[in-house]
C-alpha cells in the first residue's frame, strides 16, 4: 500500500465534507479512520493523486477493493461503479428513509457490489438520523 502524504489526505477529506463518498456516512464519531480509495486503483494504472482519491467509510473500501465494474441487478450487465470524481452523486442515488435506492444502472451495481444498504449501514444510518447528521447534506 502506497503511503499518501498529510497534505493530500486532508485536501480529499476536506474536499469530502469528512463524508465517505459513496454510502454519505459521517467520519465524526466514528471510531476508525476512513480510507483514501483510488476510485482507479493502483494496479489498474490509478495515481495517488487528487483527481483520483476518494474518502471512503471503511465499510465502502473494503467491499470495493480494485473493483471498478459490478453487474446491475437488474439486467444483469456489468456496468462501471460509481466514480465520485467524475459522476454526480446525486444523478445514481436518492434516499428513501434511511435506504439507499440506485435510480441508475450505474446506482444499482454500485448499491449491490458495495452492500450499501447492508444491516449495519441502516443502523447506523438511523442513529445519523437522531443526530441529524443523515440523509447527508447535498445528497437529498
Amino acid at each position: 500500500m502506497m503511503a499518501v502524504p498529510a497534505s493530500l489526505r486532508r485536501r480529499v477529506t476536506l474536499r469530502a465534507k469528512h463524508r465517505c463518498e459513496y454510502c454519505g456516512l459521517s467520519q465524526l464519531g466514528q471510531a476508525a479512520t476512513f480510507h483514501l480509495d483510488h476510485v482507479v486503483p493502483v494496479v489498474a494504472g490509478g495515481a495517488t493523486a487528487l483527481d483520483n482519491l476518494a474518502l471512503a467509510c471503511i465499510h465502502c473500501s473494503l467491499r470495493k477493493g480494485a473493483r471498478q465494474v459490478a453487474p446491475d441487478p437488474k439486467t444483469g450487465r456489468s456496468v462501471r461503479l460509481f466514480h465520485p470524481r467524475e459522476q454526480q452523486w446525486n444523478h445514481h442515488f436518492r434516499w428513501a428513509g434511511n435506504e439507499l435506492v440506485g435510480i441508475t444502472a450505474i446506482g444499482r451495481a454500485t448499491l449491490e457490489a458495495l452492500a450499501l444498504n447492508s444491516p449495519e449501514h441502516q443502523i447506523i444510518r438511523s442513529f445519523e438520523s437522531l443526530l441529524g447528521r443523515h440523509p447527508p447534506p447535498g445528497h437529498v
